[in-house]
């Protein structure tokens, strides 16, 4: 067993990751913007892990995720502020993560990502490509930027960025597989096999450094 921090743990792909988590005995501590508001995360534990920790914290903070990473092993950010300017808070967390990270001594970093940054197998972003819904396109490029952010820092942190490769199943269950893929637009992943993929990378990581998507498969 392992210590994984999940922040985001709030959203749909955050649940899903806490709750795959927990069913491969992981003790999780899950990070959340307002406990008060997520209470129901605690009862995903059980007698195996003891329970899921849910606390409050701010993944733009490299304090914040200092203090909460200490004596885990690997972190899952799925956090994401709809309120907030994308290229700051997508930047801001990538810059926390890196330095909180260092400071607490966990070795592995699983981002959730965009499948619109994500190419396409001609070599296009899907976000370019014709058709593509463009009134997103700032959050679409502050993921990028967020991104950008880890690849420039070097060698120090392990991490990979995963999405789907093109969007969520949100009406789908688990099916336990997946493979990865390029960007393509009718591509579609449920969350529960999402969170299968997100966890593989922390158990047995495959991947280092760069940004994959992945698809029902």
């Amino acid at each position: 067993m392992s210590g994984i921090v999940v922040f985001g743990a709030g959203g749909r792909a955050g649940r899903a990751a806490v709750a795959e988590a927990v069913r491969r005995g992981h003790r999780v501590t899950a990070v959340v913007r307002d406990p008060a508001r997520h209470g129901d995360l605690a009862e995903y534990g059980g007698p195996v892990t003891g329970g899921v920790r849910v606390v409050a914290g701010d993944v733009t903070d490299a304090g914040s995720v200092a203090r909460l990473a200490e004596g885990h092993d690997a972190v899952i950010n799925a956090a994401a502020d709809l309120g907030a300017e994308p290229g700051a808070f997508f930047t801001g967390a990538a810059r926390a993560l890196l330095g909180g990270l260092a400071r607490a001594g966990a070795g592995r970093l699983v981002a959730v990502g965009l499948a619109s940054v994500l190419e396409t197998e001609t070599g296009e972003l899907l976000m370019d490509t014709p058709g593509y819904p463009q009134e997103y396109r700032a959050f679409y490029l502050g993921h990028a930027a967020g991104t950008d952010v880890l690849r420039s820092a070097g060698g120090g942190l392990d991490w990979v960025v995963l999405s789907p490769a093109g969007d969520f199943d949100h009406g789908g269950g688990r099916t336990g597989g997946y493979r990865t893929a390029a960007a393509r637009a009718d591509s579609r992943i449920s969350y529960a096999d999402f969170a299968i993929a997100l966890l593989d990378e922390i158990d047995a990581p495959r991947h280092h450094r760069l940004h994959l998507g992945v698809e029902e498969g």
